[in-house]
């Protein structure tokens, strides 16, 4: 849960603005349901005396809308965290983003959002500049198989893919293709020792992996 006292004054009217949307949210659909249109019926949850025969029905449906809201919130969440673990996202990340909660909680929580995954890199266009392009698979095969399509398609097109190279996520590159002039068919290849191993997106030496990659295919 996040530290409301640590949130500058901005940040912390944003939160209550937010929580007040989500309870106007629910009261509108409690509303809803309880068939109360216009001015019928309380203003607010509060509104409503507590000891009236209404006031147990209406705390009731409300109870039942906040719960719908909450699961559809988790849902939303998990789905959310499977995303960017694909994306690559570790659970300290995950935890940090949900609310502060410790990394051992984010992986109690999600214990399948982060784990192996292959990272398909596609080199670009039959002429310099090259392009680059980056997609996440949870299974090599398949990252192996949109590689490979990839580069036999790119053949019919000045843009398409010249190259393919699939990154476990030990950061290994395990398996490599280029087109073939000769052959007209992707061919599979070996990386250089010096290129078998991808730094991560963002980290020092990333980008000079993907330079010294486009030099050695298009020397092939």
């Amino acid at each position: 849960m996040v530290d409301m006292w640590s949130l500058d004054s901005e940040a912390l009217e944003e939160r209550v603005a937010f929580a007040a949307e989500v309870r106007n949210l629910i009261w509108s659909e409690t509303r809803k349901r309880m068939g109360l249109n216009g001015q019928q019926g309380p203003a607010t949850p509060n509104a409503i005396s507590p000891t009236s025969a209404a006031a147990k029905q209406l705390h009731l449906v409300y109870l039942e809308v906040a719960t719908e809201v909450g699961d559809i919130a988790q849902r939303l969440a998990s789905e959310a965290a499977a995303r960017a673990g694909r994306a690559g996202a570790n659970y300290a990340e995950l935890g940090e983003y949900a609310g502060g909660i410790s990394r051992q909680a984010a992986r109690k929580r999600w214990p399948d959002a982060v784990g192996t995954y292959w990272t398909l890199y596609l080199l670009t266009g039959k002429s310099h500049p090259h392009g680059m392009s980056v997609s996440v698979f949870r299974s090599s095969g398949k990252a192996i198989d949109a590689g490979r399509t990839a580069v036999d398609d790119g053949a019919l097109t000045d843009d398409g893919a010249i190259a393919a190279t699939v990154v476990n996520s030990s950061r290994h590159a395990m398996w490599a293709c280029s087109f073939n002039n000769g052959t007209w068919a992707p061919e599979e290849i070996t990386l250089p020792k010096e290129l078998q191993t991808v730094p991560p997106t963002g980290q020092a030496g990333h980008t000079d992996w993907l330079h010294q990659w486009e030099q050695h295919i298009t020397r092939l």
